[in-house]
């Protein structure tokens, strides 16, 4: 079988051999039909949940992490953070564990974790700041309570969002970097002192930048604006048309730079399922026709209910940049961050390649995946069953 398209970062028309679901080789070619693209799998570092699958229930098992990260693989999502929220020491210890298990379990879903998000608890109590994560279990930062958590993790905890003004955030913020983890502020009420503060610590983004906010806030100076104009923050973005809107997304896109910003989907278990009311942490939420997810009875949006390729589409809508740019931000820019650009979108057939192939209409600004490949393997081909 032959798989063909024009590379996405040098416009290289390329043709791919596969044989019994791997890639045999990857050789340039002169020309090849249609529209069709070949891009670095996609990096998500922020996933809750996917396809009824969800990360941060009591129930959560080693398989429902599996099935999550496989279903992902069918919207081309080649890598991921699974995310686990705000809750008690032993919820958040048993979705930790999961996800370990998961991997110990599955090598191919070893691969596509990059490892976990811790998102919580260390964040603000204030509505607003703190969304959808439950009151009861929002608490300061605990050195120890997080080793022990690491712990169990196996050392696969790689990012934590917390909010800088806790008390104690700093300190806890110089430990985490000392251990060469990658510290997010979010669901924060910070203060501008706050944040520079944490930076001058070594955070290196923002959380879904413009949401985990008060709904109505100060016009400025404000924690949105502050961490805007911070060069040393990457930004994390959901564009989903609900998190922000397209004039926002225009807006922080250009001020942070396509080299700052990260794409992100913020998925819940309920992407991909049909509307009405769900679950969500612990608390209830409804999930609207549109695909906006928000804490039931509330204007605060709980997690969202899209797929990254959906991001990646919105952001060549919302904020008028190329499709080559738009992609860059869900793979260049999160796989820098992270520290793991050699795994992202290399050619070479000898190095176990991870793409997507997909066809792009320009008109409609859509992706129609085609094929995932994983560690030079097809994991998922349209109109064929998962591999």
């Amino acid at each position: 079988m032959k798989l063909s398209g024009h590379t996405i970062f040098d416009n290289i028309s390329v043709e791919i051999t596969i044989a019994n679901n791997r890639v045999q080789s990857i050789r340039e070619v002169t020309s090849v039909d249609g529209n069709a693209w070949i891009a670095p799998a996609l990096v998500d570092i922020q996933v809750n949940g996917f396809a009824g699958f969800d990360l941060n229930v009591a129930t959560v098992t080693a398989a429902d992490v599996c099935g999550m990260v496989r279903a992902l693989w069918r919207v081309g999502t080649g890598f991921l953070c699974p995310t686990v929220v705000t809750a008690s020491f032993e919820s958040i210890g048993n979705s930790l564990r999961a996800v370990v298990q998961a991997c110990a379990t599955d090598p191919m879903v070893a691969h596509t974790v990059l490892g976990i998000h811790l998102e919580g608890p260390y964040i603000s109590a204030k509505d607003g700041p703190r969304g959808a994560h439950p009151l009861e279990h929002v608490r300061a930062p605990d050195w120890d309570e997080f080793q022990r958590w690491q712990d169990i993790a196996e050392g696969m905890i790689h990012i934590v969002t917390l909010a800088p003004e806790k008390e104690g955030a700093i300190p806890f913020v110089e430990k985490l970097v000392a251990n060469e983890i990658v510290v997010a502020l979010g669901h924060t009420n910070a203060s501008a002192e706050d944040i520079r503060a944490a930076i001058g610590a070594g955070a290196k983004l923002s959380t879904h930048l413009g949401n985990g906010a008060h709904a109505i806030i100060r016009r400025h100076p404000n924690y949105i604006w502050e961490q805007l104009a911070a060069d040393e923050l990457y930004a994390s973005l959901i564009v989903d048309g609900h998190h922000l809107p397209p004039a926002v997304v225009k807006s922080m896109v250009r001020a942070k730079t396509l080299d700052r910003c990260i794409l992100i989907s913020d998925a819940t278990a309920l992407a991909g399922m049909p509307p009405g009311e769900y679950q969500f942490a612990g608390q209830p939420v409804e999930l609207t026709s549109d695909r906006c997810v928000r804490l039931a009875g509330t204007e605060y949006l709980a997690g969202s209910a899209i797929e990254l390729t959906r991001g990646v589409e919105n952001s060549v809508r919302f904020a008028g940049i190329t499709l080559k740019e738009a992609i860059s931000l869900a793979t260049l820019q999160p796989a820098r961050l992270l520290g793991v650009e050699e795994n992202i979108g290399s050619m070479d057939e000898n190095s176990q390649p991870n793409l997507i192939l997909f066809q792009w209409n320009d008109v409609n600004c859509k992706i129609d995946l085609i094929a995932t490949i994983l560690a030079g393997q097809v994991v998922y081909q349209r109109d064929r069953k998962e591999m």
